[in-house]
């Protein structure tokens, strides 16, 4: 028993070794950085760095034998993640979880070179043009696209009620993430004074402002852009809602830090996605840039925007799809 006991303290401290050793070379330390914005491929990471394939591959097999990185498919491409620190985690490796969590907070706090900030933004707006591509090109068939997967009416009703039962401080401002054709805007207009539709496609901008003028909706604004345009607006709202876009977005994470920026006190965001999936096809059929999201991903994120988590449901579809409601909350002060 003793020398179980101390082969399993010695197992242990290797394990604490190779962890800190991994985390102990300057460009392993960039890289757990820049994961800690989301998820990159291998080539992106390349490119963000501009080191070769093969060295970059070693790196993170580093980092990932270490438990300090994670993969996850998204068809046929693997993306590489920061380790969650959730309650699992600390559970399965408490003898350096806290280490860990002091490592990623520090990193956070750190600033990313001029360089290394203007190659992230060019990867995004590489990103963010392939999306654009896709609604501006197939803007026409977007409903029978979205049959695909999940149409608003298979999962509408349990979105509305959920709207509805949001325990809001005052109901003057809400602001939807993408409101692709509008399906939710006439429910939104019904509950606030005014409503601001933002989207990045100017072709499903337009569909959504059809569905606007047919239904005489006066109260909702629809603009043309992304988050920052909402921030240099100073839009401040009482509900700010994603409604299947997440999926779609670049850099999903930036949705939450914008949303805690454009909340006001006790204001709520509200996302509605798929749950992680694989079903590759959606990527070609669909355009979605991500095959869902874990739970514990939108929990993190809002955990580091410092939204509060409150309601999860999750809706189970026919076609093997898992959508999720989610609402988080801005404290009052």
């Amino acid at each position: 028993m003793l020398d179980k006991q101390v082969s399993n303290k010695a197992s242990n401290i290797d394990a604490l070794a190779a962890h800190t050793k991994a985390s102990a070379d300057p460009l392993r330390l960039n890289i757990l950085r820049i994961l800690g914005e989301g998820s990159f491929g291998v080539l992106e990471l390349c490119q963000l760095f501009e080191i070769k394939q093969s060295s970059m591959s070693h790196h993170l097999k580093i980092l990932a034998n270490a438990g300090l990185v994670t993969t996850r498919r998204e068809g046929n491409s693997i993306f590489y993640r920061r380790s969650l620190l959730n309650a699992t985690a600390a559970s399965l490796n408490p003898a350096w979880f806290d280490l860990t969590e002091i490592l990623f907070r520090t990193l956070d706090k750190l600033g990313v070179s001029e360089t290394i900030t203007e190659r992230l933004q060019e990867l995004y707006q590489e990103r963010a043009k392939n999306s654009q591509e896709f609604f501006t090109k197939h803007a026409a068939e977007f409903h029978e696209k979205q049959d695909l997967i999940a149409s608003h009416e298979q999962y509408g009703e349990t979105l509305e009620d959920l709207v509805a039962t949001l325990n809001l401080q005052q109901v003057n401002t809400a602001l939807e993430i993408g409101p692709g054709e509008g399906a939710l805007l006439p429910e939104l207009s019904k509950r606030f004074q005014q409503v601001i539709g933002l989207d990045v496609s100017e072709a499903m901008l337009k569909k959504a402002s059809l569905k606007v003028a047919e239904q005489n909706l006066e109260n909702i604004e629809l603009l043309h852009g992304d988050c920052r345009l909402a921030v240099d607006h100073n839009v401040q709202a009482d509900l700010v809602t994603c409604n299947m876009v997440l999926h779609h977005v670049p850099a999903p994470k930036e949705i939450f830090n914008y949303s805690a920026e454009l909340l006001k006190p006790g204001g709520c965001l509200l996302i509605t996605d798929l749950c992680a999936h694989d079903q590759a096809w959606a990527r070609e059929s669909c355009g979605d840039l991500w095959l869902g999201f874990a739970p514990e991903d939108l929990t993190s994120w809002a955990k580091e925007a410092q939204l509060t988590e409150e309601q999860t449901q999750f809706l189970a579809l026919r076609n093997g799809f898992q959508i999720q409601f989610r609402t988080f909350r801005r404290a009052v002060s």
